[in-house]
């Protein structure tokens, strides 16, 4: 089950996330202040490691040498801190794509620099879809995809169903990539060595596989050699999410054509 964003204060988390909180020093003395960056800075590096479920107030204060009961003069809770720590990292992400090489081209960087952003920060998948934190950095991803939409010249009731399922999408295939290699962690056990386990075993147990399951076995061939390939969930994601935003742009190309079919060349060439 995801966490979900926007449970703590609401007047603090916007503010902290729209405009510049100087924060106050904690005590006299030499120790110097902390700052809310600082203490999301740490935080993120926690959750980098740990997930969300490895961060408290406690881990924050003690990487900063502090407790946790100092860190509240900054932040109000763990609810407000993942607030500004996932509108924060989205940071690293563009601020806008060119379109000089076409829709296609841009909606594709897009799409594969949002896959390695919640693949660097794994953590990020875990805050639900459900609940959008609503920050700056955040609103700035869903302004360029939109942007790189509306250049289609397509209406906005037209494209709203491809953003929601190109964020799908994305977060989906971050989240089965992330989930493969937590489960080779995990369990000390790689995809290709567990499937070649189990797969043995299961021809043994169930020799007429192939015969009452035909069209799975098809899934798992190659055209190419008809052979079937050795297995990795990983690769399977990255192959369904290529394959799957190829699909989908397709269809926008499809969908240019069909309302503009006499001048469906003067947008930009997908």
């Amino acid at each position: 089950m995801g966490v979900y964003a926007g449970q703590g204060d609401p007047a603090w988390s916007i503010s902290a996330l729209w405009r510049d909180r100087p924060a106050p020093r904690t005590q006299p003395g030499p120790k110097r202040a902390l700052s809310l960056a600082e203490i999301v800075r740490v935080a993120t590096e926690i959750a980098d490691r740990d997930g969300l479920a490895g961060l408290s107030m406690r881990a924050v204060g003690e990487r900063l040498g502090r407790t946790a009961m100092s860190l509240y003069t900054y932040v109000p809770g763990k609810n407000e801190l993942v607030d500004v720590m996932y509108d924060g990292a989205h940071a690293e992400l563009p601020v806008a794509y060119d379109l000089a090489d076409g829709w296609r081209t841009a909606i594709t960087a897009w799409a594969g620099d949002l896959l390695e952003f919640h693949l660097r920060h794994p953590w990020t998948v875990e805050v639900s879809f459900a609940r959008p934190v609503l920050g700056p950095h955040e609103q700035v991803v869903l302004e360029n995809l939109a942007g790189l939409l509306r250049a289609t010249g397509l209406p906005a009731d037209r494209v709203r169903p491809l953003v929601t399922a190109l964020f799908h999408l994305v977060r989906g295939s971050a989240q089965t990539i992330t989930e493969a290699r937590k489960a080779a962690e995990i369990t000390g056990t790689p995809d290709e060595q567990w499937w070649s386990a189990r797969s043995a075993r299961l021809i043994e147990e169930v020799p007429d596989f192939a015969g009452r399951f035909p069209e799975s076995v098809w899934l798992s061939t190659r055209e190419a050699t008809g052979d079937p390939q050795p297995y990795s969930l990983e690769a399977t994601a990255r192959e369904a999410f290529a394959g799957g935003l190829d699909l989908l742009l397709n269809g926008l190309s499809a969908a240019i054509g069909a309302d503009h079919p006499s001048d469906s060349g003067a947008c930009s060439p997908g």
